[in-house]
C-alpha cells in the first residue's frame, strides 16, 4: 500500500487537473460550450434517452441538464421526439450536424492533447491512458446516490405500570 506522503501528493495533483480540464474547455468552439460537449458525447456514447436519464448519466440537477438540452437543441444538434411509451417525455438523440459537431470536438481536443503532450513518448501517453482507466474503474460509478436515513437508535423498553396507575387506551385531550 502507498505510504500516506504519496496519497498527499495523489490527491494535490488531483486537485490540479481542474487546470488541464480549464484548458482543453478553451478549445471549444464558442457555441459550444462543456455541457453541451458533455451532452452531445453521452448521446454519441450511450445512444437516445430520455432527458432524465442523461441528468443521471452528467450528474447534474434535471434543471441544468434541460438548460443544456435547450442549447444544443436550438443549435440543430441533436432532436427532440416524443417518447412512444410515455407522451409526457422526450427522447434526445443526435443529429447529424451534432455529429459533425462531436467531430470537430474531437479534433480540436486531439489537438490540443498533441500540442500540450508533444515532449511525451508514446510509451508515456500509453502509461498515462492506462493509470487513469484504472483509477476510474477503482472509483467505480461515482455519481451520488441518495444518502440512507441515519439508523434510530434503538428504543428503550417502556416501564411496566405502576400498579398504582389505572392503564387507559384514551388518548388525553
Amino acid at each position: 500500500m502507498a505510504a500516506r506522503r504519496q496519497y498527499e501528493e495523489l490527491a494535490r495533483q488531483l486537485s490540479a487537473i481542474g487546470a488541464v480540464k480549464r484548458g482543453l474547455g478553451r478549445v471549444l468552439p464558442h457555441e459550444c460550450p462543456a455541457g453541451s460537449a458533455a451532452v452531445l458525447t453521452l448521446l454519441d456514447r450511450h445512444g437516445e434517452m430520455r432527458m432524465s436519464r442523461l441528468a443521471e448519466l452528467l450528474a447534474i440537477d434535471m434543471s441544468v441538464t434541460s438548460r443544456h438540452v435547450a442549447h444544443v437543441a436550438e443549435r440543430g444538434w441533436i432532436d427532440r421526439s416524443p417518447d412512444p411509451a410515455d407522451k409526457r417525455s422526450r427522447i434526445l438523440r443526435l443529429t447529424p450536424a451534432g455529429r459533425d459537431m462531436l467531430a470537430e470536438l474531437s479534433e480540436r481536443y486531439m489537438n490540443a492533447l498533441v500540442h500540450y503532450l508533444a515532449d511525451w513518448s508514446d510509451d508515456e501517453v500509453d502509461q498515462l491512458n492506462t493509470l487513469l482507466a484504472r483509477l476510474r474503474t477503482g472509483f467505480g460509478d461515482c455519481r451520488p446516490v441518495p444518502a440512507a436515513a441515519p439508523a434510530a437508535p434503538p428504543i428503550p423498553p417502556a416501564p411496566p405500570p405502576s400498579p398504582l396507575v389505572e392503564q387507559t387506551t384514551r388518548t388525553p385531550a
